[in-house]
């Protein structure tokens, strides 16, 4: 118990064990979050090396900070190794942002031997992340399904196709129409908050059945589709 509490409370030299100790806390603590991120990640945007990412990142920064202990000397040193070493990443999703900083704050916690802040704080964070993934908070996604299809019928006629889409869906917007010269009809989309999800393929089903509608596809819809 001393030795988790040892930095919090006092700047007494650090012996082998509670290196070890750092570097080992860092390790799970950018594990739990790389699990969280695995669990609550949607979208197109996830990367196995990213998640790896993760795990390795507390390691090195803890790494770096247990290497500058408070040595000016040493910090400009590694400011002119960087200056050398650069990488780049663009991070595709906002909230990837949030993890990378998370996993940093937790490893210069335990480079600086804070234990028991890097532990409080890594639970912290996961529970965060694991509110957010489970409450869905910030999401204002109103429909669940896109459905596109070409009509080559009248326009007058689309009341028919729309009492299909009724019978299945609590509520539908047309989100688009287009027109083509070359052929007759038109390419039609579609915003549904299905009545029950699971029957979408049975929607498809009786809109293929019906005459003048092809090319008919549903999509459901996740966070970065939203209306």
């Amino acid at each position: 118990m001393n030795w988790l509490l040892n930095a919090d409370f006092s700047t007494a030299p650090t012996p082998l064990p509670l290196t070890l100790l750092g570097l080992a806390l860092a390790f799970l603590g950018g594990h739990l979050v790389a699990w969280v991120y695995m669990l609550t990640h949607t979208g197109l945007s996830y990367s196995k090396t990213f998640v790896q990412s993760l795990m390795i990142l507390p390691v090195i920064v803890a790494l770096v900070m247990m290497v500058l202990s408070n040595n000016i000397v040493y910090a400009f040193g590694l400011m002119a190794v960087f200056a050398i070493v650069r990488f780049r990443n663009i991070l595709r999703d906002t909230l990837d942002t949030t993890y990378v900083l998370g996993v940093i704050v937790v490893g210069m916690a335990c480079g600086t031997f804070k234990f028991m802040t890097g532990i409080i704080g890594c639970i912290l964070i996961c529970s965060i992340l694991l509110y957010l993934w489970a409450t869905g908070f910030g999401n204002r996604q109103r429909f669940d399904v896109i459905l596109n299809l070409h009509w080559s019928r009248e326009t007058r006629e689309l009341p028919e196709m729309e009492r299909i889409i009724k019978r299945h869906a609590l509520r539908s917007v047309c989100a688009s129409q287009r027109s083509h010269r070359k052929e007759e009809g038109s390419d039609l989309s579609y915003r549904l908050l299905m009545r029950n999800p699971e029957r979408m393929p049975e929607l498809l089903e009786e809109l293929r059945s019906l005459e003048g509608v092809t090319r008919v596809n549903g999509i459901l819809a996740e966070e970065e589709s939203e209306v």
